[in-house]
């Protein structure tokens, strides 16, 4: 991924790279190999790589926290998440559950395009990123029911897919900074348009390059900055041109880190995410979090509210907007809603494990 600079992570996300000095077990990394998994385009990968790190033992009450686009399982691992949720008398304490942290197909350290296959490895979309999960926790690790499962942004979208195609398999879903309708609207013409930015690069080349596009720093600095950070966010960082001009200048000044394959399939993956039809047969309690201020998921549409009322024990939980939030990132902080994470799960049902 291309890299935020120091200070503009510690404005817009407040997070880290890396968990830092944190008051929980040391994470575990962990690697299962799905055989001939099976695409929903219908090709079929004789072994599919699959990354995953746990917090915890595994005797614990598992959990499933799952990353978003571009990101991987060190996502959910940041002083602001990990730090505020993992750690003794905290929602998702180690000490009592397991948690398990995938990297999603095409990204982290899983089978991505830029290992061998480039334009080659398959198309794959969020229901066979979860597929994939499913299989991991059920056959790779030996599973048989999650107490949680919890995502941000993509792994947002995950958590709601999750509901609809493993409903049986949780007693309590938790998807963040996402919404589960159609993606479309400003949401994803803003991603439409990166890619295009991308792929109509001559340096892109079709996906044959033999280095990173040049144009793929400004195509994702335009849709970061177009997509999150929050209104009031931005008004307190850069009230000034001098300012804003510094913002931006520091963010093209980074070099680009992530492969422009694995990139485009990163967020070409969310074109026909809709599980908009399966509400009614989701089974687990359901707490939806958005921030108010989020500009891929804005609440004033109405659309999550009005698919939530079609679930038997969904509600939502709305961070409000201010200074201190930073709109699609907000939820990157849990102290934004550790409080009603933990009283979620004091209360509800508990299924056999």
């Amino acid at each position: 991924m291309i890299r935020l600079c120091a200070a503009l992570a510690v404005a817009l996300v407040s997070i880290s790279v890396t968990a830092m000095a944190a008051d929980y077990p040391a994470p575990q990394d962990g690697e299962w190999i799905a055989k001939d998994f099976k695409f929903h385009t219908g090709e079929i990968m004789p072994e599919l790589r699959l990354h995953y790190t746990t917090v915890g033992a595994p005797t614990g009450q598992p959990v499933l926290v799952l990353h978003g686009s571009g990101g991987s399982a060190a996502s959910m691992l940041t002083p602001s998440f990990a730090g505020e949720l993992y750690g003794p008398g905290q929602p998702l304490d180690a000490s009592k559950y397991y948690i398990i942290i995938p990297d999603g197909i095409g990204h982290g350290k899983s089978s991505k395009p830029s290992d061998v296959m480039r334009t080659s490895f398959p198309k794959y979309d969020y229901d066979d990123m979860v597929d994939a999960q499913y299989r991991l926790v059920t056959e790779g690790l030996g599973i048989k029911h999650l107490r949680l499962v919890i995502g941000n942004s993509m792994g947002g979208m995950h958590t709601w897919v999750w509901g609809v195609r493993y409903p049986q398999m949780m007693d309590v879903l938790v998807p963040m900074a996402s919404q589960p309708t159609a993606m479309a609207a400003r949401n994803w013409i803003l991603r439409r348009m990166m890619l295009e930015t991308i792929r109509n690069d001559p340096d892109y080349n079709n996906g044959n390059y033999t280095s990173q596009p040049r144009m793929m720093k400004y195509a994702v600095a335009a849709y970061r900055f177009a997509s999150a950070g929050g209104t009031l966010g931005y008004q307190t960082l850069a009230p000034s041109a001098a300012q804003a001009d510094k913002m931006v200048d520091d963010q093209l000044a980074l070099p680009v880190t992530s492969d422009a394959n694995d990139y485009v399939y990163q967020w070409e993956a969310s074109h026909d995410y809709d599980p908009s039809a399966g509400m009614e047969k989701i089974e687990a309690v359901l707490l939806a979090i958005n921030a108010a201020d989020d500009e891929r998921n804005p609440a004033e549409t109405g659309v999550t509210e009005a698919a939530v009322k079609r679930i038997k024990n969904g509600k939502i939980y709305l961070v409000p907007a201010s200074t201190e939030t930073r709109g699609h990132l907000t939820t990157g902080d849990a102290k934004f809603y550790a409080k009603q994470l933990q009283e979620l799960l004091q209360t509800a049902p508990q299924r056999t494990m």
